[in-house]
């Protein structure tokens, strides 16, 4: 059976009242960036969000569109990107959907280098997720002037709340003399640069990519080397690589969330974060 567009707008938004219009769906690329619109949308009339890529997709870089976000991209009414070279599958989007309206949340911010390549994870950063909600309220506001004034108000309320989790995190990690971190991958580059930390290493250059075994018994003797008493590990990927570095090096194993998954709640980040900061500070302070 082939779906009208109206219908299948009612499908996924898994209600349609009888005689009222679908809503108007934005699409965000991924997890982080629904839960920032969920914040800025609060209120608005007719615009729900969803998110297109699932959970264990965390890094796009290498993303392969499934028939269930075509589908979704289908009914857009506005795409909401991380932008930074994560999305490598925007042209064949824009191709397809030339007229679609493109949000790029990281457009203007300053971006890192890891590894020779941009590094894309600008939201692991509370400074730099809290322009990227700005740049999401102004990117409504012109796609949907009529609300305009209720994403401006709700991008200041939640810029408020993530300026003061900064504000909390940097307060609890202050008096940490150890500042040496080492991650699984390169999402924590722009954290790392707001809470003064440094990340020393990686486990894997690239996410869900095991390391040689060569790549290994480096790495192992360089986490001897300098004296970091802590790997981690993050919530998404496999434990098991940080797991052999530590039964190796004697190191314990802490998780670190890069927030790409996780409840579709206006809180989720916030939480995800306050989490981090209270197992940095078990990892640097204890």
């Amino acid at each position: 059976m082939k779906l009208t567009g109206l219908v299948l707008s009612c499908v996924l938004a898994g209600v349609c009242a009888a005689g009222e219009p679908p809503s108007r769906t934005l699409v965000a690329t991924v997890y982080p960036l629904q839960i920032a619109a969920l914040n800025v949308t609060a209120g608005a009339e007719g615009v729900r969000v969803v998110a297109l890529a699932g959970p264990a997709a965390g890094c796009l870089h290498d993303y392969q569109l499934t028939p269930r976000d075509l589908t979704i991209l289908d009914h857009a009414d506005v795409i909401l990107a991380n932008g930074a070279g994560l999305e490598s599958f925007l042209g064949l989007l824009l191709r397809r959907h030339p007229d679609i309206p493109v949000i790029n949340a990281s457009e203007g911010i300053k971006l890192l280098q890891s590894s020779g390549l941009t590094n894309a994870h600008v939201w692991v950063s509370p400074s730099r997720h809290a322009r990227q909600v700005q740049a999401i309220a102004e990117g409504l506001a012109a796609w949907d002037p009529r609300q305009a004034g209720i994403y401006r108000n709700n991008a200041r309320q939640y810029g408020d709340k993530l300026a003061a989790l900064q504000l909390k995190m940097n307060d609890a990690l202050k008096n940490a003399t150890a500042r040496d971190i080492i991650t699984l991958h390169e999402a924590f580059s722009y954290f790392a640069e707001d809470f003064n930390l440094r990340v020393v290493d990686v486990i894997e250059r690239e996410p869900g990519t095991y390391p040689s075994a060569g790549e290994l018994a480096s790495l192992i003797r360089r986490i001897r080397a300098s004296g970091v008493k802590t790997v981690f590990a993050e919530p998404q990927y496999s434990i098991k690589p940080a797991e052999l570095i530590a039964r190796e090096t004697g190191a314990r194993v802490l998780m670190l969330d890069p927030v790409v998954s996780g409840p579709v709640d206006r809180e989720a980040y916030l939480n995800a974060m306050e989490q981090n900061v209270r197992v940095l500070t078990r990892a640097l302070l204890d």
